[in-house]
């Protein structure tokens, strides 16, 4: 399944082509998956969404009604990693601090010492991000593009690898604050998790039946598989894999496509560009492949994307939105054969 959930418009896995060399990298990241479906039914999209997230060093947004496994998803992913993890619940109290960190005084050296926040760490999940006010929501800039937090002029490394998965509740809902572009930007992927289907929502039921506890993962049977350098080691074969340069050019196409359309206000920036190409090399590289297709493109173009652009006021009181725009990007550009 491709990433962004089955109810976004767009085509399904890139077409079979010859398999690569076999990889122990993708191996453990294939195992990465399996282990995050003990703990989580469905949600095939959003799970393969992050490993490419992993395997591209960039950020994951995850958006759904409450309930629908978001957070259980992303502490599977965690219990599945040998890397260090933390959690920070974003309230609307929350302060810029509680996340990056702060200086304390120390009344025994009479001097003012570093704090580290939750941010220094390998895996970060933003829980309900958009229930902070737009104050800490930007507390997250620096350290998500920059990879370092600056406090009182000081800039300070994060450890690598480092990743934001945050979790945010549809806009509509009471009490949330909008995440602003520059944020939205900065996610690799956004990814919408829908509605189980009834044959998974049975599953989810017979597992809770048969005395599954979300919040105990480990009596679930999930245990680490993949490391820092497992990850490494795939990130370096992912960096191998071809692109030529009719690909490239589709990529540029499509983004400035998103720039002229007549439903939008803003379109893709070239982070943006950079963003889809990255995501269709790691998808090339789990699908065995050594060179990135048209359709590895277009398998991540709506969930690479769709976050990155803002349509018109008219565009949306007629109904319109950033799904159909980019379905209709990617029927209109002309795909290089």
């Amino acid at each position: 399944m491709s990433p962004g959930g089955a109810h976004v418009a767009h085509p399904g896995a890139p077409s079979p082509a010859p398999a690569a060399a076999p990889s122990a990298a993708r191996e453990k990241l294939g195992q990465l998956r399996t282990e995050v479906g003990k703990a989580v039914v469905g949600q095939d999209g959003a799970v393969t969404g992050l490993v490419i997230g992993l395997l591209c060093g960039g950020h994951v947004l995850l958006e759904g009604v409450p309930g629908v496994a978001k957070t259980l998803l992303v502490r599977a992913l965690a219990a599945s990693l040998d890397l260090e993890t933390k959690r920070v619940q974003f309230t609307p109290d929350l302060m810029p601090g509680d996340v990056t960190g702060s200086l304390v005084y120390d009344a025994r050296t009479a001097e003012f010492s570093f704090r580290q926040g939750p941010v220094f760490t390998n895996l970060m999940l933003a829980d309900e991000i958009n229930r902070t006010p737009p104050k800490t929501q930007a507390s997250l800039l620096e350290a998500m593009e920059e990879r370092q937090v600056s406090v009182d002029g000081t800039p300070r490394r994060l450890p690598d690898p480092f990743m934001v998965v945050a979790t945010q509740n549809p806009v509509e809902y009471e009490g949330t604050y909008p995440l602003p572009e520059a944020q939205l930007d900065r996610f690799l992927l956004k990814l919408v998790l829908p509605l189980p289907e009834r044959g998974e929502e049975i599953e989810v039921l017979r597992r809770h039946a048969a005395d599954f506890n979300p919040r105990d993962l480990a009596a679930a049977g999930l245990r680490p598989v993949a490391s820092a350098a497992d990850l490494a080691a795939a990130r370096a074969e992912v960096a191998q894999v071809q692109v030529g340069p009719e690909v490239l050019g589709y990529v540029v196409d499509l983004v400035r496509a998103t720039r002229t359309s007549p439903s939008l206000s803003l379109g893709v920036s070239p982070r943006g560009a950079t963003a889809l190409l990255a995501a269709a090399r790691a998808w090339a590289w789990l699908s065995g492949r050594g060179y990135v297709t048209p359709d590895d493109v277009k398998a991540l173009a709506h969930p690479t994307l769709c976050h990155r652009v803002q349509l018109r006021a008219e565009a949306e009181l007629e109904g319109v939105t950033a799904e159909t725009v980019l379905a209709g990007v990617l029927a209109a550009v002309p795909v290089p054969r």
